[in-house]
């Protein structure tokens, strides 16, 4: 039987489309989701975004997805959060003021500071770190696409690395079940397509 894969869809601040289009390509038919009872039957979770901290968990406060996201995690069921998805999943981001995440990975989400142009844009090299099945099959040093202003505080968490302008930022955690990445593999080409796939093997 084939495994379900749910997007969740969060309004403004998804970006779901794409998402869905590439995990087709990765060999799966995923479901959007957008309220918690249409989790049912759902085996994997993908939670992508774009757009601001606090606008992603506004929408998540009000259909419901915030608590269902929480348990989901709880119960050690796979997770994976891109981009905004992977800033939300921390404690806590401060775009806006302060607003609070879902506390499934150690970690603040703040502006990146470089002596680069922002928003950080463009494919760079991500260095693996250590052995996490997300990255089975790429090379330790792959290139993947990036766009953000924001970026995770984390330093107990981390799979990947990556340098801008001087600046290393972590580019990918993982908390047991929970995965995030902070760029896109939906816009990464074979490389995205391999963890989408990698991410579906779990």
């Amino acid at each position: 039987m084939s495994q379900c894969v749910g997007v969740v869809d969060y309004g403004s601040a998804g970006n779901t489309f794409s998402i869905v289009r590439a995990l087709e390509l990765a060999g799966t038919q995923p479901r959007v989701i957008k309220t918690p009872n249409e989790l049912v039957n759902v085996d994997k979770l993908v939670l992508p975004g774009v757009g601001s901290f606090t606008d992603g968990m506004a929408e998540l406060n009000t259909s419901g997805m915030t608590g269902a996201v929480r348990e989901w995690a709880a119960d050690g069921r796979p997770l994976l959060g891109i981009c905004l998805g992977m800033q939300i999943l921390c404690d806590v981001g401060f775009e806006y003021g302060e607003t609070q995440g879902l506390g499934l990975i150690r970690g603040e989400v703040r502006a990146m500071q470089c002596k680069g142009v922002v928003p950080h844009m463009g494919f760079n090299r991500v260095a693996v770190q250590g052995d996490s099945p997300l990255f089975r099959g790429l090379g330790s040093d792959e290139s993947l696409y990036f766009m953000h202003t924001f970026e995770v505080q984390n330093y107990t968490n981390i799979i990947a690395l990556t340098e801008y302008a001087g600046h290393q930022f972590v580019s990918a955690v993982q908390r047991d079940n929970v995965f995030g990445v902070q760029f896109h593999p939906e816009k990464s080409r074979e490389a995205g397509i391999r963890i989408f796939q990698n991410y579906l093997s779990l």
